[in-house]
């Protein structure tokens, strides 16, 4: 059975199918609950390719909160891969040296510079030690400091990078560890 559709039914048509389209644009067209992180996660993937030197898709990040600051641990999923193995090491070497320093532009590039705890790491960094050490098959970067305030930035920064980095990343524990 056919309906007539008069000029309010026409002009509703033509502002759902633009709101439609409006959410499309704005990102808002994701699977259901996602609310574009799908997409988020892609735009960091190809951002940390010109910063990370070694393959995202072979590697795994994990963030495990402690009472004092944040182990940050990076691996070749494959321990074999002894190239990989080597470009982590070396990488995060460097982002441990810059980051002692109070350098955050290489997660700035990646997730942003609003990204949650970075302008606190930043002014913070004096008030943080960073250390880092080989791990099997990758590297870690161990951030501890006194500071609560700083803590709980070490916290969001980790939470942000978990968000943005999808299955290439985990958090090593709900509750920090000491």
């Amino acid at each position: 059975m056919r309906t007539e559709r008069g000029p309010a039914a026409a002009r509703a048509g033509v502002a759902l199918a633009g709101l439609v389209l409006g959410l499309a644009a704005c990102g808002g067209g994701g699977a259901a609950g996602d609310d574009g992180l799908a997409d988020r996660q892609q735009e960091v993937a190809e951002r940390g390719e010109g910063v990370m030197p070694f393959d995202l898709e072979a590697t795994t990040h994990r963030f495990e909160p402690t009472a004092d600051g944040l182990v940050q641990t990076v691996v070749a999923d494959d321990p074999s891969d002894a190239a990989n193995v080597s470009l982590v090491r070396e990488h995060l070497t460097d982002e441990a040296e810059r980051f002692a320093a109070g350098d955050y532009d290489d997660p700035a590039a990646i997730h942003g510079d609003e990204m949650p705890g970075l302008a606190e790491l930043e002014a913070g960094a004096e008030r943080i030690d960073v250390a880092y050490a080989e791990a099997e098959a990758g590297g870690r970067i161990t951030y501890t400091t006194a500071d609560a305030t700083l803590v709980d930035a070490l916290h969001r920064w980790a939470e942000a990078q978990v968000m943005d980095h999808g299955t290439h990343a985990d958090s090593g524990a709900t509750e920090p560890t000491t």
